[in-house]
């Protein structure tokens, strides 16, 4: 086995956070309320970090530094802009409402769940919508992580990709069945302080062993359109289906233009955060409204500083790895920080950082299990099927079909040749526009009804779908426009079927009304 030392490091460390799931186990397991949402328990640090951690994970440490490595600063730089702009009015605008209206509206734990108490409805058609959706994309979601697992594990030790997929999958399922919400918060927080720490510490090490700053720079100029953010550098591929190398250096094609069109796209990525439950549900699980605004901040800072080391390590990694072969491919360009760990940083501390980004990944992972399968178990099963279940059966079910997902999860993975890039933006794409809108339109028109908001969900949801796998193969190579990242599109449909929906069906009733004043004022219910 190659490189023992981290592989202990990384087993020590996953034995703290299996510690953390452990601690946590009696208090998850007194109620679904705890289990799902932490007793509405999380102070501002948590809340901030942890809702961070879990929306970033791997993704972050991997797929962000791949995308800069890989083809230069444009992608990479507007996307983290979004992400950035996207977090901060998420914070400023959706936390306080949501976390006073979800109580307001019959206390609610899900976000399917506030939905259905928001528009009071009876028969439970938007329940059923919204779980349903928060199935199909959290399984995407989740086999995003297993892939970061998958990689992290070949690349570093030599096991064999989906040995190691499947073992993640197993240790996910683990630890989420103990430990519940409050478990992994606590545990995302951990994993926020060490994600930034791996990032910053890597940039200084990184610049160092390249020559100084001066001399990222100068290598990246050396390669066209690669520290641009109007053009996008083009590596060529040789014929086994990796970067060709030509006196000992990539090879690059003359750069493409990154016009005002792949600007919007990326920066849409920040449309985003108004839909993602893993983010929201954060809001909801905050113990204090007040203390929302040092969340604000501590959310902020943290995502501008690690979204900016991110790129930054993809960058310096083309001057310090330029033809390493691990990197040789889109898929492979992903490994960029383990590769840079493990060849310039000292094993202990790149035991910790790769023991990071398992312990970020697997944490995310397990939350996104987590509201998947509570959206069986407590929306569709207790909401629907039984009202009367008992809080045991819940959560009897909720491990089964969380078993489930892992299983349809790993099927997704299996590809060992599978972007962590491409899946994570698809499924954000997916809750972005199918309950960023009808979140937005829920805590601030109280005009929105149940029609609208059923009609703006599956617009939203089949408009990803259909841009996605339709649209822009067959029409963006001769109409520019449908290569837009299909998350602008689609939140603009559904906010459109929202309105159209709300304005053509019978007003809200009295009670609905009166229960949006309230959240408009703050007043929580007792």
């Amino acid at each position: 086995m190659k490189n023992p030392e981290i592989f202990i490091i990384m087993v020590l460390y996953m034995c703290v956070v299996i510690g953390i799931g452990v601690y946590f186990y009696k208090k998850s397991q007194r109620s679904s309320e705890n289990y799902f949402l932490g007793g509405r328990s999380l102070g501002p640090w948590v809340a901030a970090m942890s809702a961070e951690a879990s929306d970033m994970s791997g993704w972050l440490l991997m797929g962000l530094p791949g995308v800069a490595y890989w083809c230069g600063l444009a992608d990479a730089f507007w996307t983290a802009l979004g992400l950035a702009i996207g977090t901060y009015l998420n914070w400023l605008i959706v936390a306080r409402r949501l976390r006073n209206y979800s109580q307001i509206a019959g206390n609610s734990i899900t976000i399917p769940d506030f939905f259905s108490n928001r528009f009071k409805e009876k028969k439970k058609v938007i329940l059923a919508i919204a779980a349903s959706f928060i199935l199909i994309f959290f399984t995407v979601y989740a086999s995003s992580c297993f892939v970061t697992v998958g990689k992290l594990f070949s690349t570093l030790f030599g096991f064999d990709y989906h040995v190691m997929l499947i073992v993640g999958a197993v240790f996910v399922v683990a630890y989420t069945l103990i430990g519940g919400f409050l478990a992994e918060s606590v545990s995302d927080f951990m994993q926020a302080i060490v994600m930034i720490v791996a990032l910053v510490a890597m940039i200084f090490v990184g610049v160092i062993n390249a020559g100084g700053f001066g001399a990222v720079v100068e290598n990246s100029k050396n390669i066209e359109g690669f520290l641009s953010l109007s053009q996008i550098a083009n590596p060529v591929l040789g014929e086994n289906g990796t970067q060709a190398i030509v006196d000992g250096k990539p090879l690059f094609g003359a750069a493409s233009p990154y016009g005002f069109l792949n600007m919007v796209s990326m920066l849409a990525w920040g449309l985003g955060y108004f839909g993602v439950p893993q983010v929201l549900l954060r809001f909801m699980a905050i113990r204090d409204a007040k203390e929302i605004k040092r969340s604000r901040i501590i959310a902020t800072v943290w995502c501008v500083i690690s979204l900016a080391a991110a790129v930054l390590i993809g960058i310096i990694g083309r001057t310090l790895l330029p033809t390493n072969e691990a990197l040789g491919t889109k898929a492979g360009a992903e490994n960029v920080l383990i590769v840079l760990s493990t060849e310039y940083l000292p094993l202990i501390i790149a035991g910790l950082i790769m023991a990071g980004i398992l312990a970020a990944t697997i944490s995310s992972s397990d939350s996104y299990l987590l509201i998947a399968s509570s959206s069986v178990s407590v929306n569709i099963f207790k909401g629907i099927v039984k009202k009367n279940a008992t809080d045991k059966q819940v959560m009897w079910l909720s491990r089964i079909v969380l078993i489930v997902i892992a299983l349809i999860g790993i099927v997704i993975a299996w590809d060992e040749n599978s972007v962590i890039f491409s899946l994570v933006s698809f499924a954000w794409a997916g809750f972005g526009a199918t309950f960023g809108p009808i979140m937005l339109f829920s805590l601030f028109w109280k005009r929105t009804t149940k029609v609208g908001a059923i009609a703006g969900m599956i617009a939203g949801a089949a408009s990803v779908f259909i841009w996605k796998l339709v649209l822009n193969p067959l029409l963006s190579p001769a109409i520019p426009a449908f290569g837009i990242y299909e998350l602008l599109p689609a939140f603009i449909i559904s906010s459109i079927a929202i309105l159209v929906g709300s304005l053509l069906s019978k007003k809200p009733d009295d009670e609905v009304i009166e229960e949006f004043e309230k959240a408009k004022k703050g007043e929580v219910a007792a």
